[in-house]
């Protein structure tokens, strides 16, 4: 039994697609408060969080998995071959053209955080995009597929862009990176296969549980992220101040553009392009930048966790105004 994205407002199952006339949904405010608690629970507690410093990879996994669960493979292909000359100049965008512009923005009104601005604009779209784009009945067959280029370009085009642009050398060991992302998206593709095609009996009863479980995994997530920043929160107030706007102002900047982009497509691909632009890979950036550059950099990465989620609500109710008009 395959999920179609066409099928998924008729799974009774994920209730929180259903209704769709209304813009903000219990559930949105449920993942809220989800993140926002755990993330406080780390910080005032970091022993606590420190014990979950292993899940995050894994946790990354495993929403990966419940995403890729939802979609068709025929629906992905079916995007590479109908966008195909779109996918190609949203990535060389996403990549190259917007971090740049990014990075000497931010240099001009906030230098101490143009190095963040670039690595966060730079980065590859963040693996749990497609159950996001889910959430707002985006083009996810779209994103999954920008996610699954962007990440294996990556390690290829983020140091080139420090080294060109900031003038920062960085020796990245290629070789992990390329293991550790390879991981994270292919290994949950294979099992969802696997399932989808020697145990398809598993596929409802899974997605039944998608929502709790996803919520589970974004706690877990959090606590073993934020625990480390414990000091930073108590000592540099101010620090953290400029990190939430300056995560928020490039959330709002990367949902514009990923609109905009798609402007003169149907809906559902300029929700895509928000989601591809707006839910990065910023735990890559917390690990990346903690070994290469100061505290600003992953304490940046690190608060971008709340734009990350709370971006659902203003791409639900975009949907809704623009239904609304239509």
């Amino acid at each position: 039994m395959l999920i179609n994205i066409k099928d998924l407002d008729k799974i009774e199952v994920i209730c929180y697609f259903a209704d769709m006339q209304a813009p903000f949904r219990i559930n949105d405010f449920i993942l809220v408060v989800v993140v926002v608690s755990s993330m406080m629970t780390a910080i005032i507690f970091p022993d606590f969080g420190a014990r979950f410093q292993v899940f995050p990879f894994y946790s990354l996994m495993i929403n990966f998995f419940l995403s890729y669960l939802s979609i068709d493979l025929a629906d992905v292909w079916k995007a590479l071959k109908g966008h195909s000359g779109q996918i190609l100049a949203f990535t060389v965008m996403k990549l190259t053209v917007l971090p740049v512009i990014m990075y000497f923005v931010f240099h001009f009104i906030a230098p101490d955080y143009a190095l963040s601005a670039l690595l966060l604009t730079g980065v590859s779209a963040g693996v749990v995009s497609p159950m996001i784009s889910n959430m707002v009945r985006g083009n996810s067959s779209l994103v999954l597929v920008v996610v699954v280029i962007t990440s294996a370009l990556v390690p290829f085009t983020l140091p080139a862009l420090i080294k060109a642009v900031a003038a920062k050398e960085a020796v990245i060991s290629f070789l992990p990176m390329l293991k550790m992302l390879a991981t994270v998206i292919f290994i949950p593709i294979v099992i969802v296969e696997f399932i989808r095609y020697l145990l398809p009996g598993l596929v409802a009863p899974i997605l039944k549980v998608q929502f709790p479980l996803s919520l589970l995994m974004f706690a877990m997530i959090n606590l073993g992220v934020f625990y480390r920043y414990a000091p930073f929160f108590r000592k540099e107030p101010f620090i953290i101040i400029m990190a939430v706007v300056v995560v928020f102002v490039l959330a709002a900047v990367y949902c514009a553009v990923g609109i905009f982009f798609f402007r003169k497509g149907p809906l559902e691909n300029q929700l895509a392009g928000a989601v591809m632009l707006g839910n990065i890979n910023n735990v890559l950036v917390i690990v990346f930048s903690s070994k290469f550059f100061g505290p600003v950099e992953p304490l940046v990465a690190a608060m971008y966790m709340i734009p990350f989620f709370v971006i659902v609500i203003p791409l639900r109710y975009y949907r809704h105004r623009r239904k609304e008009k239509g």
